[in-house]
């Protein structure tokens, strides 16, 4: 059986374990159905999935002129501090801007390889978590901008990473650590601004679960740029990657953009 379209980011879906799904304009495959067999993954083209010409990847999924005008992947995207649209203050097109930035925002702490701390919007709960591979994930607070979440943020990185290490993630190789302790001590580190948004109430520790057959112990990673042509058993599906019996792991969201042919 043939698939063909272009890459975005899997979709998913909550269960024990996750489902993952990738979706096509006229199709989709549910990937949990393909765990142990074999797939080929071709890259035929690429589409920017923003204008949608036939254009070379930059980043993101967006080709170059899109990746530096299109207010989807202004800096605030990866710097929420740097938020300004409940100033009044575009950074590229204030519209969108407002929409994405002035709603509820979540500060949390996940254990993907370490604990971490990242933010999301409230609506992205449980994806982003899913996303980044997060074994469990606890909030800290709640807050109705998202530039309130990134002074947070900002605040408690001296304390927890901002960053997953994707090659233990997916290894396997965990921090043993108790996010509810963790969570319990960082009031007294919050920005004064946000100190009123602590969520005080007992908040239910989330426990995510991936379906993995088994880990691999070492990875490498497939860039299709390199290798446009990928043949392997699938083994599991972790964060937004692929990985396979032969230890290679592909980033789904990393290639978004590319125009595949997935042949089962």
């Amino acid at each position: 059986m043939k698939y063909e379209g272009v890459l975005t980011k899997m979709q998913t879906e909550l269960g024990n374990p996750i489902h993952y799904y990738l979706v096509f304009d006229t199709s989709f495959l549910n990937l949990n159905q393909v765990l142990g067999k074999t797939i080929t993954i071709t890259q035929i083209g690429s589409q920017c999935l923003n204008c949608g010409k036939n254009k070379k990847i930059f980043r993101q999924g967006f080709c170059y002129d899109c990746f530096y005008s299109s207010p989807a992947v202004g800096d605030w995207i990866m710097r929420p501090e740097l938020s300004s649209a409940h100033l009044g203050i575009a950074d590229r097109d204030l519209d969108y801007e407002s929409k994405v930035q002035l709603q509820p925002h979540l500060v949390y702490l996940a254990l993907s390889s370490e604990v971490k701390v990242g933010v999301t919007r409230k609506t992205q709960v449980p994806t982003r978590w899913i996303d980044q591979g997060a074994e469990q994930a606890i909030p800290i607070i709640e807050v109705p901008n998202r530039y309130l979440a990134g002074i947070t943020e900002v605040a408690l990185k001296s304390h927890f990473s901002d960053k997953t290490n994707w090659r233990k993630m997916l290894t396997n190789d965990i921090l043993v650590a108790n996010l509810i302790e963790h969570r319990n001590k960082v009031k007294d580190w919050l920005p004064e601004e946000v100190r009123d948004y602590f969520i005080a109430d007992q908040i239910e520790l989330q426990e995510l679960h991936y379906p993995v057959l088994h880990y691999p112990s070492k990875i490498n990673s497939l860039s299709l740029e390199k290798t446009p042509s990928f043949t392997g058993k699938l083994i599991g599906i972790k964060g937004q990657y692929l990985i396979f019996e032969d230890g290679t792991v592909f980033n789904v969201r990393g290639s978004e953009g590319a125009v595949v042919s997935i042949d089962l």
